[in-house]
């Protein structure tokens, strides 16, 4: 597989969204749709189409996985130990620490200020990183 960066980045910026994603080994083409499973309730028939190509072709698609709840929390983490904010880095932990940290996390960094962008481009570059690490995964697979 040999992607673009700007194809790598729209892949990262799909699973970062909830998506499925899924890469066209002959044809270099990206598809993405709504994981059903995380979207309980959601209109599938907008994502039908791209589904059943998918399933009719699964030998020709490779799928991305997305992070699991825990290495979610990892970068969650990560990210709370680089802040050199000593105050909004004890209140990360803290929100990381306490019941419901996904959603006490978020919370903290929506009322972070100048911070919650630092945490989207933070996240951005560990979607990236992770897709690069299957892609290269992948690669070393069909050598």
């Amino acid at each position: 597989m040999k992607l673009t960066e700007k194809q790598i980045e729209e892949i990262a910026e799909n699973l970062d969204c909830g998506m499925r994603c899924f890469y066209n080994l002959k044809t270099g083409e990206i598809k993405a749709f709504l994981d059903s499973d995380s979207w309980i309730g959601a209109d599938e028939e907008l994502w039908e189409e791209e589904a059943n190509e998918i399933d009719a072709n699964r030998a020709d698609f490779f799928e991305f996985d997305r992070f699991d709840s825990h290495e979610s929390f990892q970068i969650m983490e990560d990210f709370a130990e680089s802040m050199e904010d000593n105050g909004l880095r004890k209140k990360l932990i803290n929100a990381l620490n306490r019941p419901k940290p996904f959603q006490n996390f978020k919370w903290q960094i929506d009322n972070s200020g100048e911070y919650r962008q630092q945490w989207f481009d933070f996240k951005k570059m560990r979607y990236i990183q992770w897709v690069k690490e299957q892609i290269d995964l992948n690669n070393q697979k069909f050598k």
